[in-house]
């Protein structure tokens, strides 16, 4: 299944960092199942997903987290608010779980998977990277963010990735203190605002031949 090159584009063009959501339109329930899927479709290294998605609905909730994110509109005012959070440390109970995950989904043997797991473990329980697997670890789910946005795109739903928030409240408020995973970065969904005066404003984006070169 494809889609043309034009609506791809268009997608992208129409796209922006919402700046004010109209907090009175939601996303359609089917459209949000959808949304959901292309996070857990999201491409990741080794295939491990060190992530895990919070869907924020409740208003109360979105309040109290607000008051830790530079006290911005979006974070109340849109459809759906999305806490990525990341793996805090990749052991080899989470090399294990791929490999039986594989082996079930695939219908093959998990012991012929061995020497996969071992390449895994080598590289991020045992080696160098090992010292700086959260960076790694946020990195992963920033791919996640992106095929987020981008699918949201292509299903004319709004977004806006926010940085500007506290990780340590969000892991506080949202009982992530002792937990595995934590809070990594923030997405808004939802619809934007007609009066939002950044909408009609031209992408600034330097040129292609300034930014992409071929060898």
């Amino acid at each position: 299944m494809t889609i043309s090159t034009t609506e791809l584009l268009a997608g992208l063009r129409w796209r922006y960092a919402v700046k004010s959501f109209d907090g009175n339109r939601s996303i359609a329930s089917d459209t949000w199942d959808a949304l959901e899927q292309a996070l857990v479709l999201t491409p990741s290294s080794y295939g491990l997903q060190p992530w895990k998605f919070l869907v924020i609905n409740d208003a109360a909730l979105k309040a109290e987290l607000r008051t830790h994110s530079w006290k911005q509109s979006q974070v109340t005012d849109c459809s759906h608010l999305v806490v990525l959070l990341a793996k805090r440390s990749i052991d080899s109970n989470d090399l294990e779980r791929l490999i039986q995950a594989t082996a079930h989904t695939r219908g093959i043997e998990a012991a012929g998977l061995e020497g996969y797991k071992g390449m895994m473990q080598r590289d991020l329980v045992e080696g160098p990277r090992s010292q700086t697997i959260g960076t790694w670890a946020s990195n992963q789910v920033y791919i996640a963010l992106g095929n987020l946005m981008t699918a949201a795109a292509l299903l004319g739903v709004d977004t806006c990735p926010i940085e500007g928030f506290s990780p340590p409240d969000y892991d506080r408020i949202l009982g992530l203190e002792n937990s595995p995973h934590r809070s990594s970065v923030v997405c808004a969904c939802g619809y934007r605002s007609a009066d939002d005066k950044y909408a009609p404003l031209a992408k600034v984006r330097y040129p292609i031949s300034e930014l992409i070169e071929h060898r």
